[in-house]
């Protein structure tokens, strides 16, 4: 397999769940700005120009976080980093939409948008507020979104990365603050998280 990324993008997600896998996969960086990898056009690869995209050993390319992370998680079910069917499943698939939709796209897309105007960043930090008041009292008395560590931790574990820069305070919210914790201590997040973190630093 091949993951296309963009370091500390939410394809670090990605990366957690393939190393969690055991997977075997090349990495290929993609430039934000220019939408290049290896040298040449992204869109190529895939036409939206957006990490993550996975080239499956088939040649098949798959985009969007939530199927990319099932994916990687239904072809290597030993892992046991999705329930295979029936209501844990769709309870995988909630918050899958729930940290898509409602962190990353609604909370952390304008605050960290360049093009966002006062507006969109004042109305997504009072959609934080809720977000996180919600997603702290789920995580409350629970060590992971579902019954286990799940792919859905993977991505929230990509997403929560981002909350120091827009500065939102995770010590407000205090289940967030000892999940995220407990995710860091993970060996899998800490390899991805350090491993991205040097390519960033790398690129600044």
């Amino acid at each position: 397999m091949d993951l296309y990324f963009s370091p500390l993008a939410c394809s670090l997600g990605a990366r957690i769940a393939l190393y969690e896998a055991g997977a075997e996969v090349k990495f290929h960086r993609v430039d934000a700005a220019t939408k290049t990898a290896v040298g040449t056009d992204f869109r190529l690869v895939n036409a939206k120009g957006l990490v993550p995209a996975l080239r499956t050993h088939d040649g098949e390319v798959i985009t969007e976080n939530a199927a990319v992370l099932q994916y990687i998680a239904d072809k290597h079910p030993e892992a046991g980093l999705a329930p295979a069917a029936g209501l844990e499943r769709y309870r995988l698939q909630q918050w899958l939409s729930f940290v898509g939709t409602e962190l990353h796209k609604a909370v952390f897309a304008p605050l960290l948008g360049r093009s966002s105007n006062d507006g969109a960043k004042a109305y997504a930090r009072a959609l934080a507020a809720e977000r996180f008041t919600y997603l702290d009292e789920h995580l409350k008395n629970r060590e992971h979104l579902i019954g286990r560590f799940s792919v859905a931790d993977c991505y929230l574990a990509a997403v929560l990365n981002w909350a120091g820069v827009v500065q939102i305070e995770l010590a407000d919210y205090p289940a967030v603050a000892a999940y995220r914790e407990r995710l860091m201590a993970r060996p899998s997040v800490a390899r991805a998280m350090g491993e991205e973190m040097m390519l960033y630093r790398q690129a600044a």
